[in-house]
């Protein structure tokens, strides 16, 4: 029988019988996997979430400031708009003729700490996200009522509320207030079905209802006016927003696009800015690409001090071993099987803590993605290990066998030496 046969089945005797010390090196290995894998795959995760939250919104209009920090605070809810849209030059951008449609957006309210945006009905008609999906309600339907309220998902399920349930909006952010529109409270109308978006996160009030509990609020204070919540529905129809924070914009043909943009940027009655989601979310990418690159740059490195614990304890094990060697050598083992046992036992011990990474870190994702999609935001599409995560497996075992190279070159060189008589 040759040695090229029952090598492997050696190493892993040999690796069985050092239990202990093979164990916590296969275990360093996988938590280095485990660390890497995981930050890949939340930063794709993050990514992915990013690119999903807006689709087939040809532009959108908001106060000039700068591309990026439009596309925060109208789609992601990040953030503050530096001015508003006054409603008459919106008009005059709804009457533009290569528009489709247009949805307002109105920001700058909240109900305990999630952000509420006043909007139009056309809203839920036109709004899509991920591949083109239009929003679907899971409960109710859109706005009815001047005080009708459409909750996202996580709201929802946060605040435990139903259709039917009573709202009461803060003026301002932030997650406690004590500028509550209590005298006029909503009531919950419909619930949309999970997005992964920031939508999962917004109170949806209609634009005729924000302005209606904003009236007497112009000083900054509240002042009574003596009107009740009947009152305001029998003047619903006058009540027009003075201004609005976006305005989210889809084309008859996506031609038009170009022309309708600088035709907005060079608006005479104010200064305006219109941006393309795509352009802007690349610019984004741009931005934090280098914070990108330092996080996997990190995480890369903790798996090459995974794999220096590997070449350490086979090091650390050499001169323990040198009895063993010699006795194998008595056996009609030759020195190039004493190293081939060495790179044998590396492989295995990265092989295998490469694969027990794997495991521990799409459990880990799968068990944790609901806690990170409800506080972070971020929805993990793909938590079954996939072609990536095999491609990790096959480098670290790779790299496991060449850094096995060096302590079986040792070997080898002793084996020559020593012979049959260890010398200690």
């Amino acid at each position: 029988m040759t040695w090229l046969g029952p090598i492997p089945h050696l190493a892993l005797r040999s690796l069985l019988n050092r239990r202990l010390t093979a164990g916590l090196t296969v275990l360093a290995v996988a938590l280095s996997v485990t660390l890497f894998l995981g930050v890949e795959k939340i930063r794709l995760g993050a990514r992915s979430s990013f690119d999903n939250t807006i689709s087939s919104t040809d532009l959108i209009v908001g106060a000039r400031s700068g591309a990026i920090n439009l596309l925060l605070y109208s789609v992601f809810r990040v953030g503050d708009a530096t001015n508003n849209i006054s409603w008459r030059s919106v008009q005059d951008i709804q009457q533009h003729p290569d528009i489709a449609w247009t949805i307002p957006l109105s920001l700058g309210d909240s109900m305990q700490g999630f952000r509420v945006l006043g909007t139009t009905n056309a809203y839920f008609e036109h709004y899509k996200y991920g591949r083109k999906q239009p929003l679907s309600f899971a409960q109710g339907a859109p706005f009815k009522d001047l005080f009708d309220t459409v909750v996202g998902a996580e709201v929802a399920h946060s605040l435990s509320l139903h259709v039917g349930d009573p709202l009461i909006v803060a003026h301002g952010l932030g997650n406690t207030s004590f500028a509550l529109h209590d005298n006029l409270p909503f009531e919950v109308a419909g619930i949309l079905e999970p997005t992964g978006t920031p939508l999962d996160r917004t109170v949806h009030v209609s634009l005729a209802g924000l302005e209606a509990v904003h009236r007497g609020w112009e000083s900054g204070r509240q002042k009574q006016t003596g009107e009740d919540a009947d009152d305001l529905r029998s003047i619903a129809p006058s009540l027009e927003p003075a201004s609005i924070t976006a305005l989210l914009v889809g084309l008859k043909s996506r031609v038009a696009t170009l022309k309708l943009q600088r035709q907005i940027n060079e608006y005479q009655k104010e200064p305006l800015l219109a941006i393309i989601p795509g352009v802007a979310l690349s610019q984004l990418w741009d931005v934090v690409s280098v914070a990108e690159r330092a996080l996997s740059a990190i995480a890369g490195f903790v798996i090459i001090i995974g794999l220096m614990v590997l070449l350490t304890s086979l090091f650390t094990s050499l001169n323990e071993r040198r009895r063993e060697m010699a006795l194998l050598r008595a056996l009609g083992a030759r020195p190039w099987h004493i190293a081939a046992l060495l790179t044998s036992e590396a492989t295995l011990l990265a092989g295998v803590g490469s694969l027990l990474g794997v495991c521990l870190v799409n459990g880990l994702l799968y068990a944790s993605a609901p806690i990170i999609e409800t506080h972070y935001g971020v929805t993990l599409n793909s938590l079954a290990p996939g072609a990536y995560d095999g491609l990790i497996v096959l480098l670290v075992t790779v790299a496991g066998f060449i850094l096995g190279l060096l302590p079986a070159a040792l070997a080898y060189r002793r084996s020559l030496a020593d012979g049959l008589t260890v010398r200690l």
